[in-house]
């Protein structure tokens, strides 16, 4: 408490230092008017704190994600889900989804199923009166049921041995086109239960098949049929009366080949012939027919070493004619295309930290803007729209709200239609703006600061940099806060807080992600470091006080910045990350695209590059305290290669190294109890060390934090 009265304490003292000579009274009434300056921002700043709080792990952790997945044909109606993160003393899984019906004339929504039927995938049917939906009951498989949309009981559409993973209506109503994988033999199951299971690393793979399965007006008398005998497809559409259907198949049934070599065909349902083949290279988006399926657009990369999707195509039925429409020079990536009518497509495009939504004339090529993020303020996502335009929905966020959806009638502002979170209303959040600074070399470079609540120009802050995966991959600027990048929460903690696009990220154009081709850990990462010294000298990040956290290609950021960069920070969590890239190319499920999309050569001609790119080469010169942690069944970056940075750093007698594994996660944690400890451990660690400046050869943060989890003790 602050108590302003005539007696002032010191006052002598005050008067002495400056050599003040003047009346008492006056001098009496000066100080007086500072302190009550004084008063007055103390209690603003504590009626500030009253009324609202900071981010904390418990309200990040509780936070709710929406999804938009179809509108009815008339667009009056949205189906809709919602993710809730479980709780820590629930049992350990992924966020639970519910579906919801929207009615979009007065925004009020219902349960699309009810507590007894987990259904998922829904699709309206294409008279809109039923909805059919993926759901496995009891010990059966995976299958395709229906329901009436107005309510009812649930009828069985598909009847399979093994689990179906995609499906569509026929667009005349009278069945289902969906994929299965082939069943296990008798045989094998029967080794199975006898332990004879063995792994047959990328062999004996079971394709998805195609079938489809007609019936009558009352789903009864079900006739099925295959198609495509021999092809792996991963995905289709039709064209909108249903007589070609366009699908994406690959040789085999890798994920690999997903990314890499997935190709277009087209089938004439009439004949059960194949008859375009279109030739599309490099990794492939979505798909499409125009309204009278004389056009497919599609979004792909632009060659086989382009490392994203980037780029809008259509393809002509008639004269098999490829046609980019990627305006000339483009300084961003095209994600997601659509139809506007016959003759213009939309396009979905991340630009910089926005997105735009655009139309594109297929004849001139001429490209209109139609929705800009950084003029509505909302970083949207890819559209669902009715097909005469006249209504668009989207999910969104921005940097206070992290998920809501909205709606627009293709003229106006954008409506928010859901009310998600309400409890963040009384958060008070980090100031957010987007930064450009100039690289070692010229290049500019954006990203996205986060200030302190409650920031002071004046003052120094310690820094953390959130490091982006990918590389292919880039912030907006909205919404950033998640369990392994909590920035807002740690501004709410008295740190800035960075989200850099560095070189190699998307948003900005083909030729500046491929600035990381062939040269890992080069520009790209120099980036970061002009960064933070970017920040050092232009915006009060405190030299040094500076952490580094990151996923997959960032937690490959965070080992180099503990290794090669150490003098730069001073502690780094690394999350899935890469230590070293020769094994790294010989122990991830993507082989391929890392070679064509990143490497550019064998390994055997990178040898030595390899090696020099590699953390551990670095290792021994580490004065950064290094917390490794990741998924103990990661596919993607074996955990192999958080062991050998840890062993390296180890038997060079580092003082504050600790690895963490999470039994059963991949590449990043699905359950919310690894979730929940990568949360707590990070902060924690850079607390320890970049907040309160630890030394690094004392004693390491506590290894058993189960206290901060929020579990109810049974002793």
């Amino acid at each position: 408490m602050i108590i302003c009265n005539d007696d002032i304490p010191n006052f002598h003292i005050l008067t002495a230092l400056f050599d003040i000579k003047i009346n008492t009274r006056i001098m009496k009434t000066f100080y007086k008017l500072v302190l009550t300056t004084i008063i007055i921002t103390v209690i603003s700043t504590f009626n500030i704190s009253l009324a609202q709080s900071v981010l904390t792990p418990e309200y990040l952790l509780g936070i709710e994600g929406c999804s938009i997945h179809q509108l009815s044909h008339d667009g009056s109606e949205l189906i809709f889900s919602v993710r809730t993160p479980r709780g820590a003393n629930d049992d350990p899984g992924a966020a639970e989804s519910k579906y919801f019906i929207l009615d979009l004339r007065n925004n009020e929504s219902r349960p699309l199923f009810n507590d007894e039927v987990h259904g998922s995938s829904p699709q309206y049917s294409p008279d809109g009166e039923y909805i059919a939906f993926t759901y496995k009951k009891g010990d059966d498989s995976k299958q395709v049921w229906a329901m009436p949309v107005d309510g009812g009981d649930t009828i069985q559409l598909t009847n399979t041995n093994s689990n179906i993973s995609y499906f569509r209506w026929m667009p005349e109503g009278n069945g289902i086109a969906y994929l299965t994988k082939v069943p296990k033999s008798d045989r094998e199951i029967e080794l199975k239960n006898r332990g004879y299971d063995f792994i047959f690393y990328e062999e004996n793979l079971k394709n998805n098949q195609l079938f489809i399965t007609r019936f009558d007006d009352s789903f009864q008398n079900g006739d099925t049929e295959q198609l495509l005998m021999g092809t792996h497809i991963w995905d289709f559409e039709f064209n909108h009366d249903g007589s070609l259907l366009a699908f994406s198949s690959s040789e085999k049934n890798l994920i690999d080949y997903r990314y890499m070599f997935r190709r277009i065909q087209i089938m004439d349902m009439t004949t059960g012939d194949i008859i375009k083949r279109i030739g599309n290279k490099g990794k492939l988006g979505n798909y499409a027919f125009n309204l009278d399926g004389t056009q497919l657009a599609y979004a792909s990369a632009l060659n086989i070493n382009d490392h994203a999707v980037s780029q809008a195509f259509t393809y002509s039925i008639e004269n098999e004619e490829i046609t980019n429409h990627t305006p000339e020079n483009f300084a961003g990536h095209i994600s997601w295309v659509g139809w506007k009518n016959n003759k213009e497509i939309l396009c979905y495009s991340g630009e910089g930290v926005y997105p735009k939504l655009s139309s594109i004339s297929i004849k001139s090529g001429k490209r209109k803007v139609l929705l800009d993020a950084e003029d509505t303020g909302i970083i949207f996502g890819k559209p669902l729209y009715t097909n005469n335009g006249d209504k668009f929905i989207f999910s969104g966020n921005t940097p206070t709200d992290p998920s809501n959806i909205y709606g627009w009638n293709g003229k106006w502002n954008l409506e928010k239609i859901t009310n998600f979170n309400p409890q963040l209303s009384d958060i008070h959040f980090g100031e957010q703006e987007v930064i450009k600074f100039e690289a070692r070399d010229g290049m500019e470079i954006e990203g996205i600061l986060m200030l302190p609540v409650g920031y002071n120009s004046n003052q120094k802050y310690p820094l953390i940099l959130y490091v982006h995966g990918g590389p292919e991959s880039h912030h907006s600027n909205g919404w950033l806060s998640r369990y392994s990048t909590p920035g807002q929460l740690m501004a709410g903690k008295g740190y800035m807080v960075a989200y850099l696009n560095y070189r190699a990220s998307t948003g900005y154009g083909v030729d500046f992600a491929m600035e990381g081709f062939m040269d890992p850990a080069g520009k790209e990462f120099d980036d970061l470091a002009d960064g933070i010294e970017y920040l050092i000298a232009e915006k009060g990040a405190d030299k040094e006080r500076v952490g580094m956290a990151g996923g997959s290609y960032g937690g490959y950021a965070s080992a180099w910045f503990a290794t090669y960069y150490t003098d730069y920070v001073k502690a780094v969590c690394m999350f899935v990350g890469i230590s070293n890239l020769i094994s790294k190319r010989g122990t991830t499920d993507i082989g391929y695209e890392e070679l064509y999309v990143h490497s550019g050569k064998p390994l055997e001609e990178q040898w030595q590059m390899n090696l020099e790119r590699s953390p551990i080469y670095y290792a021994h010169q580490s004065k950064t305290a290094t917390l490794i942690y990741g998924g103990a069944a990661d596919p993607r970056v074996n955990p192999e290669q958080s062991l050998q940075l840890f062993r390296r750093m180890k038997m060079n007698d580092h003082p504050s190294v600790r690895l963490v594994q999470y039994p059963g996660e991949g590449h990043g944690n699905r359950k919310q109890v690894g979730q929940i400890d990568v949360l707590y451990r990070q902060i924690d660690w850079l607390d320890w060390y970049v907040k309160d400046s630890k030394p690094l050869n004392g004693p390491m943060p506590p290894l058993d934090i189960s206290d901060k989890y929020g579990l109810d003790w049974e002793f």
